[in-house]
Parts: C-alpha cells; structure tokens; sequence
C-alpha cells in the first residue's frame, strides 16, 4: 500500500508539474514574454529628418564617418589631373571584356548618350557642341593615332577623372565602370571603321 501510495504521489506531483509548464507557456505571439532589455527588444525608429537627442546636432540622419567605404565599393586608385597615374591605369588595367556584338552594341549606346554631343558621332570631335559654337575647343579626335595609340587603361582613366588639360570633365560618376570598358572596344573597333 505503502508503494501505491508513492507512486499516486509522484503520479500526482508529475502531473501538478506538467499542468504548471504548460500554464506557463505563451502562445499569444503579440507578447512573447519577458524582456530583459526592452530598449533594445522595441527600439523606436526615427524619421531621416526628425530630431534625435542621442546627437549632438540633434538630426536622426547623420553623415557617414569620414574615411569609410561602402560596402561592395572600392574608390578609384589613380589621382586625377595626375600623368604619372593615367600612365601607370594604362599599364595595370585591362580590359575585362572579349569583343563581340552585345559589348559593341552597349558601347555604341551608351557613346551616343555621353560622348557624341563633344565628339560627334564619327567620333572626329566635330560634336554639336563644337559645330553649335557652344564649346569653344575643338574635342580630341578619338579615331586619330593620338588616342588610338593609348592603352586600353588610360582611356579607361581619363572616360573617369577627365583629361589632364581639363577640357574633358570626369565621367566616373555618370558611366558605370563596365560601360566605360565596352566604349572603349566601340571606339577602337566600330569608330575606326567610319
């Protein structure tokens, strides 16, 4: 009797317990149960332009910390306005594309949209900018043996910081780096042929 009176025990116990757990389980996703930091656990969010007390300028949008790079960016190695690195982008870069119809067709695309207004579309710097007297200089012509000559990296450099003379702007921030690439095949392949 002694030992049925044991087990009823536990039994009884067991169950108490098991009932208990349960009880105390939350199923209300809502409110999941306690947390030990609710400040971090439900952090407000902050409108970009509202005021911010954390900062010492009071502004929710902050600039970046001077000297960071984004990520998935590398910032251009070679100083403009600089012969020594047009020269050496000349000697380490190369083009990353095989010529073929589609990089031809991309680079023709996107000459006409930035190049040929200074240019022109034949490429021999008689672009309506030039011909319409709203440029004084006459561009460099890009089928001459001046331009032709240089290698694939430093027209690649001067298409992104602008040439050294200052005639041409930079582009860097206006073509994506894989255009100015397919611009660079146009003109040596396609424009030559004019």
């Amino acid at each position: 009797m002694k030992i049925r009176n044991k087990y009823s025990s536990l039994l009884l116990i067991a169950l108490i317990s098991g009932l208990f757990m349960l009880s105390s389980c939350n199923h209300d996703r809502n409110h999941p149960g306690w947390a030990y930091m609710p400040d971090m656990y439900y952090s407000e969010a902050t409108d970009a332009y509202s005021e911010n007390p954390i900062f010492r300028d009071s502004m929710a949008n902050q600039l970046p910390v001077p000297g960071t790079i984004s990520r998935g960016h590398m910032p251009y190695p070679y100083k403009q306005k600089s012969y020594t690195d047009q020269i050496l982008a000349g000697q380490e870069m190369t083009n990353p594309f095989v010529v073929n119809q589609e990089v031809l067709s991309r680079g023709k695309k996107q000459y006409e949209i930035f190049c040929s207004s200074c240019h022109g579309l034949a490429g021999d710097g008689n672009g309506h900018l030039y011909t319409s007297k709203l440029y004084p200089m006459k561009p460099t012509s890009l089928i001459e043996t001046y331009v032709q000559s240089k290698a694939d990296g430093e027209l690649y450099h001067i298409i992104t910081v602008g040439s050294l003379s200052g005639l041409m702007g930079a582009h860097g921030s206006q073509i994506k780096p894989d255009d100015r690439w397919k611009i660079i095949h146009y003109v040596r392949t396609e424009l030559v042929k004019k």
